[in-house]
């Protein structure tokens, strides 16, 4: 595929990768993605996201934010931090942040708190918002609707709602992030029934590795582990499921994804 990918959502912070990120960012580049979004999840993982993304500058960036699952750990200070991460030129998004219902790992009005502070950051920094949702949909929306006219943008990450809460993110004017999710025969049929209600302006793709292996995966490495490579096949069950050409759908999907996180392409088509 001539065609390069960005994987918007890419977890390399963290340990399923310190003993081969190099050979990790290698192969999704002999893969064609070209380029790799690290998710910030909490303090430890914003600043390491931030330096793998100053060790591979045009390939990785960075986003800085605090997942709903450690709202309960976080205080003012780690709001303060989010702040100053926003300014780095390598961090293009504030996030992860949003609410998590399905775990509950953090008490509800903690990560109702820390999402709305998330958002205030982004409104004052101009950065657009990584977004998370799950079982959550009810509070999520008021309260992203609320803040929606001062964000810049916000793209709701590893998309696994039904057609209601997908129209309603759209409405919102939203990105909408679709991983492997719709690969999986057991949780992710009703995906592919509404995957061809997003437009082509409004899709991207992204693994949330090491997380959300393809079930449908052929040769599936013997550890489990989701990583950026992976992505192409994403992209054809997506592109399936929405009775699309594969290279016309990376070429929107990646196109967004340069918009979104101010991505700019250099002369052999390469991130900067």
């Amino acid at each position: 595929m001539n065609q390069t990918l960005i994987d918007i959502g890419a977890n390399l912070t963290g340990k399923p990768f310190e003993r081969d990120r190099e050979a990790v960012i290698a192969r999704a580049r002999e893969a064609d993605v070209d380029c790799m979004i690290v998710t910030g999840t909490d303090r430890e993982a914003n600043q390491r996201a931030l330096e793998l993304a100053r060790q591979w500058p045009g390939v990785l960036y960075a986003t800085a934010g605090v997942h709903p699952h450690h709202a309960h750990s976080h205080n003012q200070q780690d709001l303060k931090e989010i702040h100053a991460l926003a300014a780095q030129p390598e961090v293009r998004a504030v996030g992860e942040t949003g609410l998590d219902y399905f775990r509950d790992l953090s008490p509800r009005r903690e990560q109702q708190h820390m999402f709305e502070a998330h958002l205030e950051i982004a409104a004052d920094t101009g950065l657009p918002v990584f977004l998370h949702q799950r079982e959550a949909h009810a509070d999520f929306l008021p309260i992203l609707a609320r803040h929606r006219d001062r964000i810049s943008n916000a793209v709701v990450h590893c998309f696994t709602g039904d057609g209601e809460e997908l129209a309603a993110y759209l409405d919102l004017d939203l990105y909408i992030g679709i991983t492997g999710w719709i690969c999986d025969e057991r949780r992710g049929l009703h995906l592919r029934d509404i995957v061809h209600r997003i437009s082509q302006q409004r899709i991207m793709l992204e693994t949330d590795c090491p997380y959300l292996l393809p079930r449908d995966l052929p040769d599936k490495p013997r550890n489990r582990r989701n990583e950026p490579a992976f992505l192409p096949h994403i992209l054809a069950a997506v592109a399936s499921a929405r009775d699309e050409d594969p290279a016309t759908l990376a070429c929107a999907s990646t196109a967004n994804a340069r918009r979104f996180f101010g991505i700019e392409t250099n002369p052999d088509n390469r991130s900067l």
